[in-house]
């Protein structure tokens, strides 16, 4: 499966998430794939990004939960073991920071309302992590460029126009 479908049943579970366990556990999906995604590009890409797919990599191993965890058990295990090559580096990228960022703003939610200082504080740690991974990836978006951080464009010279 590519990280693209996996980062998209994260935030479709993510959006069925209905207690903090849940959010909590869809938190550590998120830095699970990113961990995943970060070393599968330290091996693919360039030398510059490398180190920077290093780091998308470190963070979400710093940020992920235990992987025996009852909660990740329910949802079927680590989705991000299910990540194959290749990798489309800025599509996955793109939605990997998408979902970083409504782990992060679904943590807020649960952080506000958790009644428990344990919960809490869970949450404060889960949302900096996805935060810092979520500023590994636009670090990767910035090293690969403009052109692969916004899609596509036309090949220079590739079209019938005149000169």
């Amino acid at each position: 499966m590519d990280a693209v479908r996996i980062a998209e049943a994260a935030r479709d579970a993510l959006a069925m998430s209905g207690t903090t366990t849940e959010v909590v556990a869809e938190a550590w999906q998120a830095q699970a794939l990113a961990q995943a995604l970060g070393d599968r590009l330290a091996a693919e890409l360039a030398p510059p990004a490398r180190s920077a797919a290093r780091g998308l990599a470190e963070a979400g191993e710093r940020g992920r939960g235990p992987a025996d965890h009852p909660a990740l058990r329910a949802a079927g295990g680590i989705r991000a073991a299910a990540l194959t090559v290749p990798v489309d580096a800025p599509a996955s990228l793109r939605v990997l920071g998408t979902l970083l960022d409504e782990i992060g703003t679904a943590l807020v939610l649960v952080a506000t309302v958790a009644d428990d200082a344990w919960v809490y504080w869970q949450c404060m740690e889960a949302i900096d992590a996805a935060a810092d991974s979520g500023d590994r990836v636009l670090e990767l978006l910035r090293i690969l460029g403009p052109r692969e951080r916004d899609g596509p464009t036309p090949e220079a010279g590739g079209t019938d126009e005149a000169v």
